[in-house]
């Protein structure tokens, strides 16, 4: 069977063959149909806003990893406790600027059922996770089974992506400042345990602070704490993972930057990630420090 790339004129839909997700797309002027294969694909923002379409560039490379012109985009805002506000921004931008199919998934708010959360999230061609209270969100995502989903949905292709929280989720853990939640006035940045679908502690808003606390030097502090790979980004900076084996740095700012901490020697040290249009190796993270990505 020959697979090959439709383009977005062609009519599509799925279907499974050998165990992958594939698209069926048939040229209006051709009665062959073609198969596109549906790569596991995941896209990790370390920050941005989408009120100010800061992060389209990355955005748009979301829709193009999920093959279709107009996908279904689940948005998933628990880490906002079910922001109404946020949901309309997203069905702005998402919907009307970037032409998905959008819905949302509020766990929160409409406490809906196990089959219905099922519906959702394996229906979606793309799922977007909001930011926000990071430990809050994992806590109920476990309650209810749907990291288990998120699992589920990313071996069948589709395309799972987030910002802030919505991006340390993907990872066996990340720097939050979700305590700040909780306490404004006295709080810390602490670890939270994730998905683990990317292994390695990963830092969002690299280059930014939390009420004026700088999250490079903590960061820092936290990788000569616990040891292992640390994948830091900048706002408006995110990396695509692909299938497990590749990875590509991706901007929607010139300055956004992307790196990989980790310890020698007792000394903490923080390297760039290259930024090239291919995709490279995922071995060239790791360099010692552990596997980063199942």
């Amino acid at each position: 069977m020959k697979f090959t790339l439709a383009p977005w004129h062609r009519q599509s839909r799925s279907v499974r063959f050998s165990g992958l997700r594939l698209e069926t797309s048939r040229d209006f002027n051709s009665p062959k149909p073609y198969y596109v294969i549906m790569r596991k694909a995941i896209v990790a923002i370390g920050g941005g806003l989408i009120r100010t379409r800061g992060t389209a560039a990355i955005d748009r490379e979301i829709i193009r990893l999920s093959g279709k012109r107009n996908p279904r985009l689940l948005f998933i805002p628990t880490a906002s406790s079910d922001s109404e506000l946020y949901w309309k921004r997203v069905q702005e931008y998402f919907g009307k600027f970037l032409k998905c199919k959008t819905d949302a998934l509020f766990l929160i708010k409409d406490r809906p059922s196990k089959k219905q959360i099922r519906r959702k999230i394996l229906s979606a061609d793309v799922i977007y996770v909001g930011g926000g209270n990071t430990l809050l969100m994992m806590r109920v995502w476990r309650g209810l089974g749907v990291d288990k989903l998120l699992r589920s949905a990313y071996e069948r292709g589709t395309v799972l992506s987030g910002i802030s929280a919505g991006s340390i989720c993907w990872f066996e853990s990340g720097h939050s400042d979700s305590m700040s939640f909780y306490n404004p006035r006295k709080w810390k940045y602490i670890n939270v345990r994730g998905t683990g679908l990317i292994q390695g502690t990963h830092c969002p808003h690299y280059n930014s602070t939390t009420q004026g606390v700088p999250r490079r030097k903590d960061f820092q502090n936290l990788i000569r704490k616990i040891g292992g790979l640390g994948i830091a980004m900048d706002n408006n900076c995110a990396i695509e993972f692909i299938d497990g084996r590749f990875y590509r740095v991706v901007s929607s700012r010139r300055y956004c930057r992307a790196y990989r901490v980790y310890k020698r020697g007792g000394k903490v040290i923080a390297e760039q990630i290259r930024q090239q249009k291919q995709l490279a190796p995922i071995e060239s993270l790791r360099q010692g420090s552990g596997k980063l990505s199942d």
